[in-house]
Order: structure tokens, then C-alpha cells, then sequence
């Protein structure tokens, strides 16, 4: 049965690909070299394509300018990063099966990935009764004691119960009211189920009213989102990836089921290939769509261009942002075998417990103050602006309080003077404000200082790496060393002219290949060259969100006396 290309990308589940279709009725786009626009659009009759993935490219937004209720005027074409916070209209239309809301509904492990459900009628379970009305959060779905279920929780009297749904269980589930906002983005991706609409509302606008805006002035009325897809597909004679919009106006059959699907090329991702045992390492591929970006070796990784795949690893780096107050910081993954050198800059600290953290048995800390604090009790200190401290530890100290001794924690410093010392206690609730005194000259490598210091660390580029064509760091007036991760990659070099490798990260760059059955001339991969990564915004606060979620938050400073 032939549909055409918009419906059944819209109804597919991403877990069915990889899908063979054939083209039932084509299109030609009259002057084109076969593609436009980097898509495909041109599809002759009986073609056999391979869809190995699809991901939303835009949105078409029908404007209703008062309420979803009303009739839709017109449509516009939004696209992905069109600005604009907006909140999500809950859809009235039921679903009839657990398993319906989890094949359409996108539940994953983010926050955006936890949609809420609640039932028309009494659920009842072996430790527990869901009463209708009453909001199911999903968590994740997977097989539990054999059976595909929904793991899920609720909330009642201020408890937290959890239980699994089958997919099999069937009933009358509504979408409960969103009071979350959203950018046009993460509605794309997280919030649009399979064959619905979804509807939205404008909730704040970013800087978009100027001309080329789509929507009315002054717009304050809901969009009822349809999606249009980037179908990514191998066709039979060709080694790269075709792109082609699921609007293209086309007729196709699903073969899936009658069809050789190993005739095909079959293309990996970077994820793919590390899944492979260690054993089958090295191996020869051929790039069939290369990553963006003009540093190297990313610019080497061109569409037909053979690579030699060495080793899978875990390697660590350290992530460093620019010190900068504007947003434009850029944030850099920082090999511990870079060989530039770095002086020490000063570290500022807000509170007297950050103090206490920073200080360490190799040598004094030595502080500025740059904020004034007036103590409430006399046996604590009170400080000016421009008093220095040199730090020694944490300790107790009783106080008179309401009349009474009581015992707090303290940080026993040594208030520098001109001639002399005097010894006194700041309370660890103190906020204030210190600058570090560096009189520490010395020039160290990246790694002497992640085995001598904490991170956070605060430094400037001093000698920069000659292995490296343009070293990024030497420009930045200062760099703050933030942490430690371990990060997966792939060591790779070029087939053709293997005198160097890299180390190509495999979560963080979209690259697919095929493997090709040549032999590796030589197993001893060549001599690996140093590669500074910079890496995005949304790269940087994932690689925080996930290094952090193995590390114990320190615990928070004590308050002060009521």
C-alpha cells in the first residue's frame, strides 16, 4: 500500500529503522543536479531507497490569532531556532493504550522527556490503586519481569510512589496541563507526538519583532506546530547520504519485509563503532558524511575519504572556559598532553567558606579583601576593603549569643599588617568578597597542575603549544581550569598517508561510515597529534551535567545566626 512520503514518515517509529522503500510515484525538479539546496529532489519511479533516520529540520505553524478554539488564518515557516518562549497546549484527544503513548510520545532520560499522564478511570495495580485523575509522571520505558512496561510515578500526600505500566494496558489517557515554557527547539524535539499536532502558545518573546518576523504584531494567539523531517537515506549506487524532506511530494511502499537489506551499504555512526569489541580494532572505513568545522582534523574528515581506525579508549581531559564576564566565553577540552606551559592567575572567592575549600598544605593562601563585613560578634573579625589574610584551617569558636555561649565554625586567619601579624577568626557564613595574591612565578604544564592543585583554577597561556598549527588557548586573556572528565574517542589517521592521528571524539561529532575489507597496513598507529576542542555551549553544560552526576555536591556553607 503506497502513502506518501509526509504520512509515513510522520507515523514511523524510530526504533523500526532501518526501512527500505520504494518510490511508487516520483518527482523532477527541472534544472537540478539532482539535489538543491543540499536535499534531494529528484525520485525517479521504482527507486529503491534505505531510511536510516530522520530528525525534525522545521516547523509549519498555522497562526490562530485568538485561541486554540478558533479558525486557523494562515501558515508560516518557523524555523528550529526562531526565538520565542512558548508554553504547550495539552492535547484533548485521548490515547487509547500505554503502548500508544509510548510508540508516539517521546519519554527519555532529560527532563523534557518526562511527559505526564492521568486516566479517565481507576487503575489498579498489585501494590497500588491509581484513581483516575490523579497525574502519572513516565519515566522510561523498558522490560520488566519480562513484560514492556512504562516505569512511572505520582505524587499523593506528599509521597512519592513508584510502579510500572504495561504497554498492554488500555484505557483513556489525556495529557495533563504543562505549566512549563519552552523554546521552539525543545518543543521539536521532545514535545511533538507521532501523527498529532501540537499546539502552543506564544508565552515571552526574545528580541523578535522585526521585519522579517512571520507572525502578527503584537501576536498573543496559539500555532498549531506540524513538523516537517530531514529523512536521512542511502540509495543503491551512491556511498554518501541523501537528505530528503519529507514534504517532497512523493508516493512510497514500504519493502522492508520482501527486500535484501544487506545490499545496501550499511552506514555507522562514531557510537556504532566504539560498540565494537576491542578485537576487531583496527579497521579500515570510508567517510559517507563527514562533520562540520574547519580545525583540524575535522576538515581532513571529507565525504569518500578513507581512514584507518586504530583503538577504541577512554581518555581524560580538562575543561576550561575563557574568564569573561560577557556570554560570548568560549569553553575548551583540554588533552593532559598539551604542551604549552601556564602562569597562574587570581582566583576570587565569594564567601569565607569558598576559602576554606581553595586552601591546601603546599602553600599559604593569600587574599585580598574586596568587599566590607561587619561582624555581629566581637570575638569575630570585622573586614575593610583592602584588608590582606593569609588562610590556615577550619575551626570552632564560641560566641556570646542572646546571652549564651554558643559554638561556631570559623576560619582562623592572619590578618597581615605593616610591620606585623594579628591573628583573627572570620565566620564561615561570612560573604564578602577575595582576590587571590599569586607570588607563585612559575610556569607549569597541564598536567603538573592537575596533580598539584584543585580545580578550579585560574591561568593565562604562557608558552603556547608548537605541535599545534594555531594554538586557540594562547589568545584567551585567561582561562579558568574547571574539571577533570573522562571522555570516549576513536584514534584514527588517514588511509592514503598515514603520518599522524587524532583523536576524534565519538559523542560530539555526527560523521557516518561504512567499514571496507582492507587490510591495515600497519597496527602501530602513527604519532598522535595534540587537538584542542572547543566545544559548544550546549556540549559544555552536558559534559557538566553528566561528569557531575558521579560527583557528591559539596555541602553548603553554614548560615548565618539568626
Amino acid at each position: 500500500m503506497a502513502f506518501s512520503l509526509e504520512k509515513f514518515i510522520h507515523s514511523l517509529d524510530l526504533r523500526a529503522l532501518p526501512r527500505v522503500l520504494q518510490i511508487q510515484s516520483g518527482i523532477y525538479c527541472q534544472g537540478s543536479v539532482y539535489e538543491m539546496f543540499g536535499n534531494e529532489c529528484s525520485l525517479s519511479t521504482g527507486e529503491i531507497i534505505k531510511v536510516i533516520g530522520f530528525k525534525i529540520n522545521k516547523l509549519i505553524a498555522s497562526i490562530c490569532e485568538n485561541n486554540e478554539g478558533s479558525q486557523f488564518s494562515a501558515k508560516v515557516e518557523l524555523p528550529l531556532n526562531f526565538p520565542g518562549l512558548y508554553k504547550v497546549v495539552a492535547d484533548k484527544t485521548p490515547y487509547v493504550s500505554i503502548e500508544e503513548i509510548a510508540s508516539k510520545v517521546s519519554i527519555g532520560p532529560t527532563r523534557f522527556g518526562h511527559p505526564c499522564f492521568y486516566s479517565a478511570k481507576d487503575i489498579k495495580l498489585a501494590n497500588i490503586t491509581i484513581k483516575h485523575g490523579e497525574q502519572i509522571t513516565f519515566n522510561s520505558v523498558e522490560e520488566v519481569n519480562g513484560t514492556m512496561a512504562v516505569n512511572c510515578f505520582m505524587v499523593r500526600n506528599n509521597q512519592c510512589h513508584s510502579f510500572a505500566l504495561p504497554l498492554s494496558l488500555e484505557g483513556e489517557f489525556y495529557e495533563c496541563e504543562d505549566d512549563q515554557i519552552y523554546t521552539l527547539k525543545e518543543i521539536a524535539e521532545w514535545k511533538i507526538p507521532k501523527c498529532r499536532n501540537r499546539i502552543v502558545k506564544l508565552s515571552n518573546t526574545l528580541h523578535m519583532r522585526d521585519s522579517s518576523c512571520p507572525l502578527p504584531e503584537n501576536f498573543d494567539g496559539c500555532l498549531v506546530l506540524m513538523p516537517v523531517y530531514d529523512v536521512q537515506a542511502v540509495m543503491k549506487f551512491r556511498k554518501d547520504i541523501v537528505h530528503i524532506l519529507s514534504d517532497l511530494d512523493v508516493e512510497v511502499k514500504d519493502i522492508t519485509d520482501c527486500y535484501d537489506i544487506g545490499s545496501f551499504l550499511q552506514p555507522l555512526s562514531l557510537e556504532d563503532i566504539f560498540e565494537r569489541t576491542s578485537k576487531e580494532f583496527p579497521m579500515v572505513a570510508e567517510i559517507m558524511e563527514g562533520p562540520s568545522g574547519s580545525q583540524k582534523p575535522y576538515n581532513l574528515l571529507s565525504t569518500g575519504k578513507e581512514i584507518v581506525i586504530y583503538k577504541k579508549y577512554q581518555a581524560a581531559r580538562v575543561l576550561a572556559s575563557e574568564m569573561r564576564s560577557d556570554s560570548s566565553k568560549r569553553h575548551f577540552l583540554i588533552p593532559t598532553s598539551y604542551k604549552g606551559k601556564f602562569k597562574r592567575r587570581p582566583r576570587e572567592f565569594p564567601t569565607a567558606y569558598d576559602l576554606e575549600i581553595a586552601r591546601s598544605e603546599k602553600e599559604q593562601l593569600h587574599v585580598v579583601a574586596t568587599k566590607a563585613f561587619v561582624s555581629l560578634h566581637k570575638e569575630l573579625f570585622s573586614v575593610s576593603v583592602g584588608d590582606q589574610f593569609l588562610v590556615h584551617q577550619c575551626q570552632t569558636s564560641e560566641v556570646l549569643y542572646e546571652g549564651r555561649k554558643k559554638l561556631i565554625d570559623v576560619l582562623a586567619c592572619e590578618q597581615i599588617l605593616s610591620d606585623s601579624y594579628k591573628k583573627v577568626l572570620l565566620p564561615m557564613y561570612m560573604e564578602g568578597g577575595f582576590v587571590e595574591v599569586i607570588h607563585d612565578k612559575k610556569q607549569y604544564y597541564l598536567s603538573e597542575i592537575c596533580k598539584e592543585f584543585h580545580l578550579p583554577f585560574n591561568v593565562k597561556v604562557s608558552v603556547r603549544d608548537l605541535s599545534i598549527e594555531e594554538d586557540v588557548l594562547a589568545a584567551a586573556p585567561c582561562l579558568q581550569f574547571e574539571e577533570e572528565i573522562t571522555d570516549s574517542y576513536l584514534l584514527i589517521s588517514s588511509a592514503s598517508s598515514p603520518v599522524e592521528s587524532w583523536e576524534i571524539p565519538v559523542y560530539r561529532l555526527n560523521m557516518l561510515v561504512h567499514l571496507l575489507s582492507k587490510d591495515v597496513q600497519t597496527a602501530v598507529p602513527p604519532v598522535t597529534r595534540t587537538t584542542v576542542e572547543e566545544v559548544s555551549k550546549e556540549e559544555y553544560y552536558m559534559l557538566r551535567r553528566y561528569e557531575n552526576l558521579t560527583l557528591h555536591p559539596p555541602p553548603r556553607p553554614p548560615k548565618k545566626p539568626t
